[in-house]
C-alpha cells in the first residue's frame, strides 16, 4: 500500500509537468498567432505597395490595410495610382476601398475562387498635346497586378458608386466629361457553374452621364477564347448637350445652346472579328443663338457655328427634330473599318426617309432585357427595325 502511494506521486508529478508544458505551449502558440495577426496588416501593406509599384510609369499609394479572417478577406483603403511622368494632376485610378475575399457561394460548386469589391473607384483618362502628359493606362500589367493581390482567381467583381472621366488640361477651358454613380458587376469569370454556353461571363453597369442622363450597359463574353469573343449592348438617353460644351469647344470649336443626345451601341465579336454599330442621335439641338453668339468678337468662330447650325438644320429629320446616323463597325478588332458612304447615307435616310430611334437593332442577339428603372423612358431596349414615332 505504501509502495503504491510512493509510485503514484511521481506519476502525478509527470502529469502535472505534461499539463504545464502543454499550457506553456498553448500560451506560446497563442502569443505567436496574436503576434502574426497584429503584424499581418503591416506585412500585407508592404506586399501591396510592392505589387502596385511594379509598373515604372505609375506609382502607388495606399492607406490602411484591414484583415478580416472571419470572412477570409482583406481590404485596402485609399488606393491611388499616379503617373510618374508629365505631372498629370489626377490619378489614373483611385478608390476609397478595395476588398478582396473568398467567394463563399462558389464553394458549394467545389470551386475556391475570389471576389473583388471596389467602393467609389475612379478612372481618369487624360488627353494632352505632349505624349508624356497623356494618361491612358496602356502598357500597364493591370491583370497581373490583380492576380498578384488575390491568392485566388477572381471570379466576381463588384463596383459601387464608380466614375470614369475623360479630361484635358491643355485646352483653353479644362475638359471633364464623365460617367458617375456607376453600379456594376462582372460575374462567372472562371466559369464556376460549368456552363456550356459560348458566352459565360456577364458584365453589367448602370449609372449617370454628367450626373444627369441614365445609361445602361451589358456585355457577355468568353474569357477563355484565344481571340476576343463577346456581345455588347448599351444605351444612353437624354443627355443635356450643354453639359458637354467644354468638350465641344475644345475639339469642335463650337458649343451647344440647347438640345439632348442619345447613344446606342451594339457590338458582336467572334474570334476577333467585329460586327456592330454606333448610333448617335441629337434632338432639338441649337448651336447658334442670335442673342448669345452675335456679340462674340471672334468672327471665324461665329462663322463656324453658323455653318454647324445650318448643316444640322439641313440634315435633321424635321418632323421629329432629330439629327442621327448609324456608324457601322466591321473587321478585325485591331483596326475596325467603317464605310463613310454608309454613314452619310444613314444621315440622309434619317433626314428624309425615316427617323432613327434609340433602339437596339439585334446585332447582340443573346443580350436581352436592358431597361431604365426610372424617368420618362421605362420601356426595355427592344430588338427590331426602326419605325416612325
Amino acid at each position: 500500500m505504501l509502495e503504491t502511494a510512493r509510485t503514484s506521486k511521481p506519476l502525478a508529478k509527470k502529469r502535472r509537468s505534461r499539463w504545464r508544458i502543454a499550457g506553456v505551449a498553448v500560451v506560446v502558440l497563442a502569443g505567436v498567432l496574436v503576434g502574426l495577426r497584429l503584424a499581418l496588416p503591416s506585412v500585407l501593406r508592404w506586399y501591396v505597395n510592392r505589387v502596385i509599384d511594379e509598373n515604372p510609369l505609375y506609382e502607388g499609394r495606399i492607406g490602411d490595410v484591414g484583415v478580416h479572417l472571419w470572412r477570409g478577406a482583406y481590404s485596402i483603403s485609399d488606393v491611388r495610382l499616379n503617373k510618374t511622368t508629365g505631372n498629370v494632376p489626377v490619378p489614373l485610378f483611385a478608390a476609397k476601398r478595395v476588398d478582396l475575399a473568398i467567394q463563399w457561394d462558389a464553394l458549394w460548386h467545389g470551386k475556391l475562387v475570389g471576389r473583388m469589391e471596389l467602393d467609389e473607384p475612379e478612372l481618369n483618362f487624360v488627353d494632352a498635346e505632349e505624349p508624356s502628359k497623356m494618361q491612358t493606362g496602356a502598357g500597364g500589367p493591370w491583370l497581373a497586378m490583380i492576380q498578384a493581390l488575390s491568392p485566388f482567381d477572381i471570379n466576381r467583381a463588384l463596383v459601387h458608386q464608380g466614375s470614369i472621366h475623360f479630361r484635358a488640361f491643355h485646352t483653353r477651358e479644362p475638359v471633364d466629361v464623365y460617367l458617375s454613380k456607376i453600379e456594376g458587376s462582372i460575374e462567372n469569370l472562371t466559369n464556376v457553374f460549368d456552363e456550356t454556353a459560348p458566352l459565360i461571363t456577364t458584365v453589367t453597369a448602370k449609372g449617370l452621364a454628367m450626373d444627369q442622363a441614365e445609361f445602361e450597359y451589358e456585355m457577355k463574353l468568353d474569357p477563355f477564347s484565344y481571340r476576343p469573343t463577346f456581345e455588347v449592348a448599351g444605351r444612353l438617353l437624354g443627355l443635356d448637350v450643354t453639359k458637354t460644351n467644354s468638350l465641344a469647344r475644345a475639339y469642335g470649336a463650337f458649343d451647344f445652346e440647347a438640345g439632348t443626345f442619345d447613344l446606342v451601341v451594339e457590338l458582336n465579336a467572334k474570334e476577333g472579328q467585329l460586327d456592330g454599330y454606333v448610333k448617335p442621335l441629337f434632338r432639338d439641338i441649337t448651336v447658334l443663338s442670335l442673342r448669345n453668339d452675335i456679340p462674340k468678337d471672334n468672327v471665324l468662330e461665329l462663322f463656324w457655328e453658323a455653318v454647324v447650325e445650318i448643316s444640322s438644320q439641313l440634315f435633321r429629320n424635321q418632323p421629329h427634330d432629330v439629327l442621327a446616323t448609324v456608324i457601322p463597325l466591321t473587321g478585325d478588332l485591331n483596326g475596325p473599318q467603317t464605310d463613310i458612304l454608309t454613314v452619310v447615307g444613314n444621315i440622309l435616310r434619317n433626314a428624309f426617309i425615316r427617323a432613327y430611334l434609340p433602339r437596339l437593332e439585334g446585332t447582340a442577339e443573346d443580350i436581352n432585357g436592358l431597361h431604365f428603372g426610372k424617368g420618362s423612358v421605362t420601356e426595355p431596349i427592344s430588338v427590331g427595325s426602326e419605325v416612325d414615332k
